[in-house]
């Protein structure tokens, strides 16, 4: 989240009425996060949640806003989009789609323990079987597609050591979506960008997961491994938290058991994460967008954790007996 298109409490005041949350009294800018701008605002109702969307389409937008509405009325703790007066989600705002949804209690857990990752966990995996019946498609839009149509973007800024993790890593990830193994795995709706700044706790229990907006339809597993890439690691050195993985994955079985396909899948999509991850930081980085607040994250991070999860054996998935 950052702020790309400034609003004023002005400009928000007459905008506000078409919606049933009384009047604006006060907003305020998010300065968290790289992709749309957002706002707390204060109404008459309470507080929530406005993001201008800067990349994503009026016609892209239902997918997400109405894929937070399927999971909310399924018991999965997410932000509830609201519509105005004519029952839209989406309304223009300085002439970019914008929405309103509810803000969550709590605050982010930045320092997670074993506790918080088990609950994650556990409502990742609810959040998958709730998306089952969800009838929209749309694909991952931070998929293999966009990684190829990226990398060459990128490649002139870096060394030749870096030149070469990303074009050998590409290729691996371009073998292994050509497996059968890659093709049986289980998919549906997904968050894709399940990090500690996207998850409210109020002490240990777990208030809600948003930020959907690079949600999409993926193999499940590729979720929990952008989930475990962030949540169990050590963040100066990447290398993974066993007592905080072996939580988060055990939860998850729990709810939602892991796949024979899916244990072999892991380690590739441990390293898949990764890269999407430092590919999109690379692009951010070296391509920035003009914008209020807006504080690029340091790719060395994501390459850092590539380099370890290509070399080291990662903790297996667990399986039923």
């Amino acid at each position: 989240m950052a702020v790309f298109t400034p609003v004023t409490l002005d400009d928000l005041r007459p905008w506000m009425a078409q919606f049933p949350l009384g009047k604006a009294l006060a907003i305020k800018g998010i300065a968290s996060g790289i992709e749309n701008s957002n706002f707390f605002i204060q109404t008459e109702a309470g507080e929530f949640v406005l993001t201008i969307f800067e990349n994503l389409s009026f016609e892209q937008l239902p997918f997400y806003l109405r894929l937070m509405r399927h999971l909310a009325d399924r018991g999965v703790l997410v932000p509830a989009p609201i519509a105005n007066a004519q029952g839209e989600l989406v309304v223009a705002l300085h002439g970019k789609p914008a929405a309103i949804v509810s803000k969550l209690e709590g605050a982010s857990q930045m320092s997670p323990a074993p506790v918080h990752c088990a609950a994650v966990g556990d409502m990742l995996a609810r959040m998958h079987l709730a998306g089952q019946d969800f009838t929209i498609r749309q694909p991952n839009l931070r998929a293999l597609d966009w990684w190829h149509a990226t990398t060459p973007k990128v490649l002139p800024f870096l060394s030749d050591a870096n030149q070469h993790l990303l074009r050998s890593e590409i290729h691996y990830q371009d073998a292994f979506a050509s497996t059968p193994i890659y093709h049986a795995l289980p998919k549906g709706p997904i968050h894709a960008d399940l990090f500690r700044n996207n998850v409210m706790f109020d002490g240990e229990r777990l208030t809600g997961f948003f930020d959907f907006y690079f949600a999409g339809c993926d193999s499940w597993i590729f979720d929990v491994a952008v989930t475990v890439n962030d949540w169990c690691i050590d963040l100066a050195s990447g290398e993974l938290d066993l007592a905080r993985v072996n939580a988060m994955l055990a939860a998850y079985h729990a709810v939602r058991p892991f796949t024979r396909e899916e244990s072999v899948a892991w380690q590739p999509m441990l390293r898949a994460a990764a890269f999407r991850f430092w590919l999109s930081r690379l692009y951010d980085y070296h391509l920035p967008r003009d914008a209020e607040m807006l504080t690029p994250h340091d790719p060395a991070h994501f390459e850092r954790i590539l380099r370890l999860r290509e070399s080291r054996e990662t903790p297996a998935l667990p399986q039923n007996l």
